[in-house]
């Protein structure tokens, strides 16, 4: 019961596509409820970047509460939200993305510098992105395609992860 609006019997129609439903992610570090809801909810956790010893403690926090639940921590998938420019410093991004994957994340969102960023995506794509994944010169190929597409940051990022995955 909410202050202002009250609801009974919700139906959800149609039906998602998605079976069984689509996967639940929840982003935050509060170790008290968001950790917790991560723990009995969540498919994927998005914690914001900060150190790499704080994402640790945020991780520990998160296993300790899926032992109290049962729950494989493994089950869950580990993202983080990551301010600054990578290319500021690539080498210094790269050791840091390293130290990450270490702690088990598996996939960074990045935000793009103001409204038009294909250059940035494109100097991502050539800079960062290889010393990441590994990837060829042909996957390379084929996230520039997206960009001539005039698809979104967003969606080159995207295409990036599936790529990586692959």
């Amino acid at each position: 019961d909410g202050r202002r609006y009250q609801a009974t019997r919700l139906l959800n129609a149609p039906q998602g596509l998605s079976r069984p439903r689509i996967p639940i992610m929840v982003g935050g570090g509060g170790e008290k409820k968001t950790l917790r809801l991560v723990a009995q909810y969540a498919d994927a956790c998005n914690v914001f970047a900060t150190t790499p010893d704080e994402v640790a403690h945020k991780l520990e926090v998160l296993a300790g509460h899926c032992a109290d639940l049962r729950r494989d921590p493994a089950t869950i998938e580990m993202t983080m939200l990551m301010g600054g420019d990578p290319l500021a410093d690539v080498d210094a991004f790269v050791d840091q993305m390293s130290a990450y994957a270490a702690l088990g994340i598996e996939t960074v969102a990045l935000s793009g510098p103001g409204a038009d960023c294909a250059d940035w995506v494109r100097e991502l794509g050539d800079k960062v992105v290889p010393r990441l994944a590994g990837l060829t010169p042909d996957e390379l190929a084929d996230v520039r395609a997206y960009e001539a597409g005039g698809r979104s940051h967003k969606t080159i990022l995207n295409r990036i992860a599936q790529l990586q995955s692959s």
